[in-house]
C-alpha cells in the first residue's frame, strides 16, 4: 500500500510538495480553508524566478532603512505597531539576525534553493498538461542614480563570488535589452539566469495537473485538531470528518504558526502584505523584468498584461489595502518610464496578499516537534512561488526517508524553538 500524505495547505507550496509527493506514487490529499480554486499569496504576486535574491531579509541595514521608511505613508515599507509579543519576539530576532554573518552564511544555501527550484520549474513545465509559459530572459535591476547603481554593482560582485552571473549595464545598454520601452535611469544590474511566469497560469496547470492524476482537494476544509499516538500523528480532525495518514504537512503561509502551536511548535512568523496592480493594456511593455530599486516595485511582462507588485506591510493578517502605500508604488512608476502615467493606473484593481514571513529571512523546511511523520514548509516571504517547487521537492526527499539534496539545517522548523 502506497504512503498517504495529507498536506494543509493548497497554496503554491502545498501544490509543488503535492506534485513531487504524487510523482513517488503516494496518495495525496491537500486540505485547504479557502475556496476551491483560490490559491493563496502567489496568486497576484510579480511571477519572477530569482536565483539572484541571495540576500536574506534580514541583512545589515535593513532596519535602518525600515525606520526611515516609516516615516513617509507612501513608502514601499510600513509596520503597523501593535500590543503583540509575537511581533515583539520576531523584532527582536530579525534584529539578531540582520548581520553579515547570517547573510554570508545564508547566500549559499539560497543560491543552491533558487538555481535548483528554476530546475525544477523546467521539469514541471514539460510533464503539467495544460502547460504553462516560463521565460528565462533574466531580470534587470534598474537604478535612478548612480550611488544605488553602486550598491547594485557591489550585488554582482557578491554574486560573481557565488559563481552566478551578472552584468553591469549603462543606460543605453540597458535600454538595448529591452527595446521600444522607454527608461530614465542611471543603468542597471542584469542576472541573467532569472526567469518569470505568469503565477496564475502556473497554479491552475499544476492544481489540473495534480486532479488528473487523483490528488484529493478538499477545499474550505480546515485542520480543527490532531490526533496523535506518542511520537507519530495519526489524523487530523476536519468538518468532513477524522482524515488519517502516514505523513503530515503544514504548508499553510501565514495560519502556519497557528496549526503548528497546536502541536508545541513555535514558528515566529509575521504577516508582509503586498499589492500588486495588471495592466491589461499598458501603453509599453518590456521584455526582461525589472526591479524598480529605489522604488521596490517589481514590473513583470505577462503576455500582453503588465504587472507592478510591490510593498512589504506587517500589519497583521488584515488583508485591506493600504492606498496610500499603492499610491506611492504608482507614482515611483513614471520615474523610471516616462511612457507611462499615474492615470494608466486610474480605477485598476488592487491585488492583496499576505506573506508568511520569518524573522532572519529563511523558510521552514523540514521535520518539527517531536513527531518524526510530521514536516513543515512554511516562511518564504516573497520567494514563495520562486522556491516552491525545490521546496516541494526536498520535503518529498524527506518524507520518503532518503537524504534531501540540499542539506536543510538552515532552515529547521525547531529553530527557534523555546526552551
Amino acid at each position: 500500500m502506497s504512503k498517504r500524505v495529507i498536506i494543509v495547505g493548497a497554496g503554491v507550496i502545498g501544490l509543488c510538495t503535492a506534485y513531487y509527493a504524487m510523482k513517488r506514487g503516494y496518495q495525496v490529499t491537500l486540505l485547504d480553508r479557502a475556496p476551491a480554486g483560490h490559491s493563496g499569496c502567489s496568486t497576484g504576486n510579480a511571477g519572477m524566478i530569482v536565483p539572484s535574491h541571495f540576500v536574506p531579509l534580514a541583512a545589515p541595514g535593513m532596519i535602518g532603512l525600515g525606520l526611515r521608511m516609516m516615516l513617509n505613508p507612501e513608502s514601499p515599507f510600513s509596520l503597523t505597531p501593535r500590543p503583540s509579543t509575537d511581533l515583539l519576539e520576531w523584532a527582536w530576532k530579525f534584529f539578531q539576525a540582520s548581520t553579515p554573518k547570517h547573510v554570508n552564511r545564508s547566500a549559499p544555501l539560497l543560491r543552491d534553493l533558487g538555481l535548483a527550484s528554476r530546475s525544477c520549474f523546467e521539469e514541471i513545465a514539460s510533464n503539467a498538461s495544460p502547460g504553462f509559459t516560463f521565460e528565462k530572459n533574466g531580470l534587470l535591476m534598474l537604478c535612478k542614480t548612480a550611488s544605488t547603481l553602486h550598491h547594485e554593482s557591489d550585488m554582482a560582485f557578491q554574486a560573481h563570488k557565488l559563481g552566478m552571473p551578472a552584468e553591469i549595464l549603462s543606460a543605453a545598454e540597458a535600454a538595448h535589452l529591452n527595446p521600444g520601452l522607454e527608461m530614465c535611469i542611471a543603468g542597471a544590474v542584469h542576472f541573467p539566469l532569472d526567469a518569470h511566469l505568469c503565477p496564475e497560469q502556473f497554479l491552475s496547470s499544476l492544481t489540473r495537473t495534480l486532479q488528473r492524476a487523483g490528488v484529493e482537494f478538499l477545499w474550505e476544509t480546515e485542520a480543527e485538531s490532531w490526533i496523535h499516538q506518542g511520537n507519530r500523528l495519526a489524523a487530523v480532525q476536519t468538518r468532513r470528518g477524522v482524515k488519517e495518514a502516514d505523513e503530515f504537512i503544514i504548508a499553510a503561509g501565514v495560519w502556519s504558526p497557528t496549526l503548528a502551536r497546536e502541536l508545541g511548535i513555535h514558528l515566529p512568523m509575521q504577516a508582509g502584505k503586498g499589492y500588486s496592480i495588471t495592466l491589461s493594456a499598458p501603453p509599453q511593455i518590456p521584455q526582461i523584468p525589472s526591479i524598480l530599486t529605489e522604488a521596490r516595485v517589481a514590473v513583470t511582462p505577462m503576455g500582453s498584461r503588465l504587472r507592478f507588485g510591490g510593498t512589504m506591510e506587517i500589519a497583521g493578517l488584515d488583508p485591506s489595502v493600504n492606498h496610500a502605500r499603492v499610491r506611492g508604488m504608482i507614482r515611483s512608476i513614471p520615474d523610471y518610464f516616462p511612457g507611462f502615467s499615474e492615470a494608466d493606473f486610474r480605477d485598476k484593481p488592487v491585488w492583496s496578499g499576505l506573506r508568511p514571513c520569518s524573522p532572519d529571512g529563511l523558510p521552514y523546511v523540514g521535520r518539527a516537534g517531536v513527531f518524526e511523520n510530521l514536516s513543515v514548509a512554511a516562511g518564504h516571504a516573497m520567494l514563495g512561488l520562486s522556491l516552491g517547487p525545490v521546496t516541494g521537492k526536498l520535503v518529498t526527499e524527506l518524507i520518503s526517508g532518503g537524504t534531501p539534496s540540499i542539506p536543510l539545517d538552515l532552515l529547521s522548523p525547531n529553530r527557534h524553538a523555546r526552551p
